[in-house]
């Protein structure tokens, strides 16, 4: 894409955090916004915010994990402004911060769900549309942690390694087609965000007890997680200016560390010379 204004994007999981700073990105640069979050409240809020800032934007409660709500997402988007151009698949839920031999089958459930199937079903209702066109992008927010990974992060890193790799196949099928739209994955580091509070998203039917010694050991991932976004965390914003860049760009990769990459290639040497792997720095 090598024009914004006048477009229509569609954000989810737009209520805060990376989300909001995206829709409040393309909306200043003249977008049409669709923000679909699963917590009505404070979307409808952000979106009071945007507009009182003379974005458009048309907020849509949606549980990205349903197929039935993205494609819901969809018809709402075409209604409304007649097309779509630019799909930020950008729902996501944290880690508990557990071992994985600890974490109960509902757990995988959830994550898998929102992470992964979240994007599945927002490229299934939107990329078509895009193809049909033969304009558009759409850009899927996957981690650093689908790059390397980190212990007590297993669900978390499975699913955003899956959405890199899901992501680098789709690119390859439309370059394949000679298609013109674009596709970008967004591999973000540390960020100031509510993500680690996710598990108040988390569906009744999928709820499970802590035990006190798991509780005990996610407030101490917790509060470490805090001391490193207070040293290396990055505001949101700044990673809506990357995105918006590599969408004009038609730019891939968005790596928004410069300390990512050393870890990424202290990775692969270790696997092209058949070492073990090593704990990220």
């Amino acid at each position: 894409m090598q024009s914004l204004a006048g477009k229509v994007a569609v954000v989810t999981g737009a209520a805060s955090g990376i989300g909001l700073a995206l829709a409040r990105r393309f909306g200043h640069d003249g977008m049409h916004v669709v923000m679909a979050d699963i917590e009505a409240t404070t979307l409808e809020q952000s979106a009071a915010t945007l507009a009182d800032e003379g974005i458009d934007a048309l907020p849509v409660v949606c549980d990205t994990s349903l197929e039935s709500d993205v494609e819901s997402l969809a018809e709402a988007t075409v209604e409304r402004f007649g097309g779509v151009h630019l799909v930020c698949n950008n729902a996501g839920v944290g880690s508990r911060g557990l071992k994985v031999v600890d974490l109960p089958r509902r757990d995988f459930e959830w994550v898998i769900g929102v992470n992964l199937w979240g994007v599945v079903n927002g490229i299934r209702a939107f990329l078509p549309r895009l193809v049909a066109q033969n304009e558009g992008h759409i850009v899927n927010t996957a981690s650093v942690s689908g790059l390397y990974h980190r212990e007590r992060m297993g669900p978390y890193n499975a699913t955003k390694a899956a959405v890199v790799a899901l992501s680098e196949t789709i690119k390859f099928e439309l370059d394949d087609d000679g298609s013109n739209v674009g596709i970008s994955v967004l591999c973000p580091s540390w960020v100031r965000t509510n993500i680690s509070s996710a598990v108040r998203n988390l569906p009744e039917r999928l709820h499970y007890e802590l035990t006190p010694e798991q509780a005990e050991e996610m407030l101490v991932y917790k509060a470490r997680r805090r001391e490193q976004l207070r040293d290396e965390a990055i505001e949101a914003d700044e990673v809506a200016v990357q995105v918006r860049d590599a969408v004009l760009a038609n730019r891939f990769y968005v790596i928004t560390h410069d300390d990512s990459i050393d870890n990424m290639r202290a990775r692969f040497d270790r696997i092209v010379n058949g070492e073990n792997p090593i704990k990220p720095a």
